[in-house]
């Protein structure tokens, strides 16, 4: 069976938020820059991501279990 995350994306990123993103497979070792191809978020459009509350990059994997938030650039003035 396959591992699977928790994916949480914010403000301008949750229309890419998958039906399962609850309980979403994975293969192990996944980097979040596969992960954002598979979602189809363009990398630069994620900002900020963290990995059970740890803040990670684009090469960080997954291993499965994880909770994944990944929030877009923040514009304000």
């Amino acid at each position: 069976m396959k591992p699977h995350i928790q994916i949480k994306l914010f403000a301008s990123l949750r229309e890419f938020t998958p039906p399962s993103s609850d309980s979403y497979p994975i293969d192990q070792g996944l980097s979040i820059r596969i992960l954002l191809k598979q979602l189809d978020i363009p990398p630069e459009k994620a900002k900020l991501i963290f990995i059970n509350g740890v803040k990670a990059d684009l090469a960080a994997t997954l291993k499965g279990g994880e909770r994944v938030g990944i929030f877009p650039p923040v514009g304000g003035g």
